[in-house]
């Protein structure tokens, strides 16, 4: 305890604008992450209305994407396969019976979520491990010139984005494919950046920044900013918002880089550095890991106080790793008919804007601009007392293997353009809880028959797995600076 009182009152110290006056002299300021989100812009005036259309915007003007969000839009994107039959679209569509299931509506969402996982040029190609397979269903994209980021390539193209203070040349091309994808567009306020937040402060991961010098803290042109994994899990007050002057520490082996920074009047701008490692957004244990931007920078803007900041990390990440990172932490099927949004169509858009990272073997950009928006409160950030490596949760690691097995089938499926199985431990195709939520409906066995799923070697006589998935466990609560256990969510 006097060590966490000690911690905190240098902490403030340091923040303080008043308590420290602004000497040659070493210095360090410490920030938690509490808010972690795709920089996507999001505005129009309060009137601006186009009827049926979701939350239209001066840079999504058609609204939100609404894929796969009522039986007509589940009925047109199946009917697009020409193999099914009219009575296979009508039956999905509109399930029979389906309301004598025991739960008629996660009974109708994994009817739908299997269906969509087979929508390729012929059966039995799973859509979301083969997105190429499947026709592009097409997704809105941002018409705005308006976006946050940087200048990551140091020219100005006829395509780029303006900063809202006016720089030019600004690279955030995944704002332009993505930005008005529904779970995401909004001002932190979206369903999966509440999620991916909701997450992170439960203890799934920390991210933590240090900014260190030898003049001001406010001014200081020979600065260093570091950012990285923290094992300690973020503390919060008695209304919910991370609290500040805690300590965490900040481990160096992976998802970590420290890179030189200028700062002026409290603004903070790193160097662009070849790889700028940080932990990646997620939700779930299998989504966790390094993002890895490529010439990559920081930006950050710390409050006159020192008690909090906002700022953007930029760079080229790979656009696969993206789309997997997405549609795989549960399975592309409960995407789509949860958030609504058809993984297909992010894929192409992906495709279609990818503008880095140019790979001559394929003739491609491997990589898509993007920029991350980040809040953050006052911590000490400090060393381990002894070198270490990110914690790993025991009972989700075969998950994680199976998370990282699909994004490599993605891969090796895109470049050589021959359909690959799902890898096993994943739940694609909403297998094997279909199979149990249908139970009672009387067109059970049609859709057992009819529809396509993924097939396994260790199936029984029932062709169910021998062995169950396990059940993710629910958060426990971590102790300050010792060994963590992550929080794990529900399904």
């Amino acid at each position: 305890m006097h060590r966490r009182l000690l911690v905190t009152a240098m902490a403030f110290s340091m923040a303080s604008g008043t308590a420290m006056p602004a000497l040659a002299a070493p210095w360090s300021r410490g920030f938690v992450v509490s808010a972690y989100e795709y920089a996507f812009r999001y505005g129009g005036r309060p009137d601006y209305s186009r009827g049926a259309e979701v939350e239209p915007g001066v840079d999504c003007p058609h609204g939100s994407t609404v894929h796969l969000a009522s039986p007509d839009y589940t009925k047109a994107a199946i009917a697009l396969q020409k193999w099914r039959s009219q009575q296979e679209i009508d039956w999905v569509t509109a399930p029979p019976g389906v309301d004598q299931s025991k739960t008629p509506g996660l009974a109708r969402r994994h009817i739908w979520a299997r269906a969509m996982s087979y929508r390729g040029y012929k059966r039995g190609i799973e859509t979301y491990v083969n997105p190429w397979a499947a026709d592009d269903p097409g997704q809105p994209e941002v018409t705005s010139r308006i976006g946050d980021g940087f200048n990551l390539d140091g020219k100005i193209k006829p395509n780029d984005f303006i900063s809202p203070d006016g720089e030019k040349g600004i690279d955030n091309a995944l704002y332009r494919a993505w930005g008005c994808d529904a779970p995401w567009r909004g001002g932190g306020n979206a369903t999966l950046d509440l999620r991916a937040n909701d997450k992170m402060q439960e203890g799934l991961y920390t991210m933590v920044i240090r900014v260190s010098g030898n003049r001001d803290p406010r001014n200081d042109s020979d600065a260093i900013m570091e950012i990285g994994y923290s094992p300690d899990a973020t503390v919060k007050d008695a209304r919910g918002d991370i609290s500040t002057g805690y300590s965490y520490r900040i481990l160096q082996p992976a998802q970590y880089t420290r890179l030189k920074a200028r700062i002026h009047n409290g603004v903070v701008e790193t160097e662009q550095v070849e790889h700028l490692h940080s932990p990646r957004i997620a939700w779930f244990y299998d989504q966790t890991g390094d993002t890895n931007f490529i010439n990559g920078k920081i930006r950050l803007n710390i409050a006159p106080d020192g008690l909090s900041a906002t700022g953007l990390i930029g760079g080229y990440r790979n656009w696969s790793d993206l789309y997997s990172e997405n549609t795989f932490a549960q399975d592309g099927g409960q995407q789509g008919t949860r958030e609504h949004e058809d993984a297909v169509a992010l894929y192409y858009a992906l495709k279609r804007n990818a503008d880095g990272m140019w790979n001559p073997r394929t003739r491609r950009y491997d990589g898509i601009s993007s920029v991350y928006r980040i809040k953050m409160s006052a911590a000490f950030v400090v060393d381990p007392d002894k070198p270490m490596d990110i914690p790993k949760l025991a009972p989700e690691e075969e998950r994680k293997a199976a998370f990282e097995g699909i994004k490599q089938a993605l891969v090796k499926g895109a470049d050589t353009r021959v359909p690959q199985s799902v890898p096993p431990g994943t739940t694609e195709a909403s297998y094997p809880a279909l199979e149990h939520e249908m139970i009672g409906m009387p067109s059970r066995e049609y859709f057992l028959k009819t529809l396509d799923r993924p097939h396994y070697a260790d199936e029984d006589a029932n062709d169910m797995p021998e062995r169950e998935p396990a059940v993710p466990q629910q958060p426990k609560q971590q102790v300050r600076n010792e060994e963590p256990v992550v929080a794990v969510q529900d399904q």
